[in-house]
């Protein structure tokens, strides 16, 4: 190997921390407006349904992790099923590039969020500016090694996690848990395609399970701690993810949640709980997109040095001198530093969204049809996820009709 991975210096809490910490950056604050769009007054039922199709995709996740746990995770995964060539290939960078597409997701909603702090617009691409510089901050970081990544991702969960949970209950409370807007009638907000189309980007919520399966060798006991992560990290962002739409369904429209699409916690924060709670929601967004982007550079850059050292992709110094891995961060963070200048947030969320779920597709097919049996997996399970995902993966790319504005049903 051309990087030496530490074996045993994430603790299974750490792992949780690392799962949650992508998972709740890039969706919570992110995705909640865009999903909404999609899917209007069925916001809190597509992340439900996301997370079911996500339960699926895991099971094969977890019988590979326990099988084979490695720092290459997804990219060991293709090589069993598939062998080292052209599909193992195509589909773990299809992987690696969904992560840098999350990455710069994050990174935007950073600055997006930051700027409502001062009560500003994007001018002059100051979202832009920002965002690359935590893309900046998150190589440094990086570069200080697993220890510091462990204990930020450790502190930062528990503050976002505990940080939101305190936000829904209190916006559920300040809004009586009322919900009139349900007299409007759920049906007529959405097409039954523009739901799935929801759902899909919803999927994008929970993809950040897929941090853990990279990091396997670097967990300590892999072959019980990945798989528990990964099904704790699912479980807790179901529970965060369903308080939060709840609680931004109980205080605005669809309509209002729309227009603020990109910072939509930010402006339901403000009639529940006046300036003091828009403060204390930008403050947990900022260190949620923090801490998610160190997670998610943390991961991407391991499985591309992997990648690199199982000789499926080819790599090129540049002239820099150092470790394959440090070459993947720099590759990394260059990457989502030109998307995240590039690309506005529903663009980067739809082409992360399609990216993952035609990876996904793969892997469930390879597990179905060549290790279900070495890895003990139930082949009727395994055949759901690439069913579900496939017509997703269509609805999204069809790019469904935005929803009419209605007001926003949450039960």
């Amino acid at each position: 190997m051309s990087q030496p991975y530490e074996k045993g210096s994430l603790s299974l809490f750490g792992a949780v921390s690392m799962g949650t910490g992508v998972m709740i950056g890039a969706a919570v604050f992110a995705l909640t407006g865009q999903v909404a769009e999609f899917s209007g007054a069925l916001l809190p039922l597509a992340f439900l349904v996301a997370a079911v199709v996500s339960g699926f995709s895991a099971y094969a996740y977890v019988k590979m992790s326990n099988a084979y746990p490695s720092a290459g995770g997804i990219a060991v995964y293709l090589r069993k099923a598939y062998g080292a060539g052209t599909v193992t290939g195509a589909s773990a960078l299809l992987m690696a590039l969904s992560m840098v597409i999350s990455e710069s997701l994050v990174a935007r909603t950073f600055g997006t969020y930051t700027l409502r702090l001062f009560d500003m617009e994007d001018r002059g691409g100051l979202v832009a500016l920002l965002a690359v510089g935590l893309i900046v901050f998150a190589f440094l970081v990086n570069v200080a090694g697993n220890a510091v990544v462990g204990r930020l991702q450790q502190v930062a969960a528990l503050l976002k996690i505990g940080g939101l949970i305190a936000f829904a209950v209190a916006a559920l409370w300040a809004s009586g848990l009322s919900f009139e807007a349900a007299a409007d009638g759920v049906a007529n907000t959405t097409s039954p395609g523009g739901f799935l189309a929801g759902v899909a980007l919803a999927i994008l919520a929970f993809k950040g399970f897929t941090t853990i399966a990279n990091s396997g060798a670097e967990l300590v006991d892999p072959h019980r701690n990945v798989g528990r992560a990964i099904v704790i990290s699912l479980t807790i962002c179901l529970v965060v993810y369903l308080l939060v739409a709840l609680a931004v369904g109980a205080n605005l429209s669809v309509p209002e949640i729309i227009e603020a699409r990109d910072y939509s916690l930010a402006e339901a924060a403000r009639p529940a709980l006046g300036p003091y709670g828009l403060w204390f929601t930008i403050a947990i967004a900022i260190i949620a997109t923090t801490s998610g982007l160190i997670a998610s550079v943390f991961a991407v850059s391991r499985m591309i040095a992997m990648l690199t050292d199982m000789d499926i992709i080819p790599h090129r110094h540049f002239g820099m001198s150092g470790t394959v891995q440090r070459h993947a961060l720099v590759y990394t963070v260059v990457a989502a530093g030109l998307l995240a200048v590039l690309f506005d947030l529903s663009r980067i969320a739809s082409l992360g969204a399609i990216f993952y779920l035609v990876m996904d597709i793969v892997v469930q097919w390879g597990v179905f049809r060549r290790l279900r049996d070495e890895v003990g997996a139930n082949g009727t399970i395994v055949l759901r996820s690439p069913e579900r995902a496939r017509k997703l993966a269509v609805m999204e790319a069809r790019g469904e009709p935005r929803v009419r504005p209605q007001p926003l049903c949450t039960v």
